[in-house]
């Protein structure tokens, strides 16, 4: 019975560690934990893409309170930077919308350079996105080539304070506008009146307002990650690094040079006599 535990005692503590070479992608490291903020800034960053496109498509940036309720029955006109829609019980139709393009003379400056941002401002998003999760796939998962790692979440922050700046700045204007009860001259065909009683500020702002700020936020995240390329190219995997080789000392090289070694006391039995 001692015998036999001194054998697989003997076969596992005289291992060899075979040295060999490091295999293409040996060099990578588990970098994941250093980009676990930018991940929430992805999260934030496609949000705030989505409630852009919303807001670039919904017509509730402008509330228009109106007296005459004969033509637009609920009192309230909706006008958004591609539309301007009321309800109405006289007309064929219960909800009327008429469009509004970028060449039409009537619609006011901020309206139009509103089409033109906040459709940038949907491509740049769209653009600051893939190039995040690209980033993202190269900290995540094992990637060879990691030297753009760094650089892809710059850009990608860059994307998104681009995004961010072409969507406040019409938001912003139309705001100031209807704070300030600007009018627009419809044409007849709209039947809206030149100038309401009054006006609030629709959801549509609201909205972009706050998917421009999660965006600046996502930008930042972005431009925020320090991790060091210096350390990831010096930076041994311990998994997959070089390994020297290492043998433990066979019985036979042990001190008292017995080839079977000294038995443990503890297998010896006494007889009692």
């Amino acid at each position: 019975m001692c015998g036999s535990i001194q054998h697989v005692l003997e076969a596992c503590l005289n291992y060899r560690i075979v040295q060999h070479q490091q295999p293409p992608g040996a060099g990578m490291i588990y970098v994941a934990h250093t980009a676990h903020w930018q991940f929430l800034g992805l999260l934030s960053g496609f949000l705030a893409w989505l409630l852009i496109m919303t807001t670039t498509g919904i017509n509730e940036w402008r509330l228009w309170y109106v007296d005459d309720v004969s033509i637009i029955t609920s009192g309230i006109a909706w006008v958004g930077i591609w539309r301007a829609c009321f309800y109405s019980h006289v007309l064929p139709e219960t909800e009327n919308c008429q469009s509004v393009n970028i060449s039409d003379s009537f619609i006011p400056t901020e309206i139009q350079m509103a089409q033109v941002l906040m459709m940038l401002a949907v491509i740049f998003g769209l653009l600051g996105n893939i190039t995040a999760a690209l980033a993202m796939r190269m900290a995540y998962f094992s990637v060879e080539d990691r030297r753009y790692m760094r650089m892809s979440f710059v850009l990608a922050g860059a994307l998104c304070l681009v995004t961010a700046v072409f969507s406040l700045v019409p938001l912003l204007w139309n705001m100031a506008s209807v704070l300030n009860n600007s009018t627009i001259d419809f044409p007849p065909e709209f039947n809206l009146p030149v100038a309401p009683v009054r006006q609030s500020v629709g959801a549509a702002i609201i909205m972009g307002i706050l998917a421009s700020t999660l965006m600046l936020v996502s930008g930042a995240i972005f431009l925020c990650y320090r991790y060091s390329m210096q350390s990831l190219e010096q930076t041994t995997d311990p998994l997959n690094g070089t390994w020297t080789v290492t043998t433990l000392p066979k019985k036979s090289e042990l001190r008292n040079g017995d080839s079977y070694g000294m038995d443990n006391l503890g297998f010896h039995s006494e007889e009692i006599s």
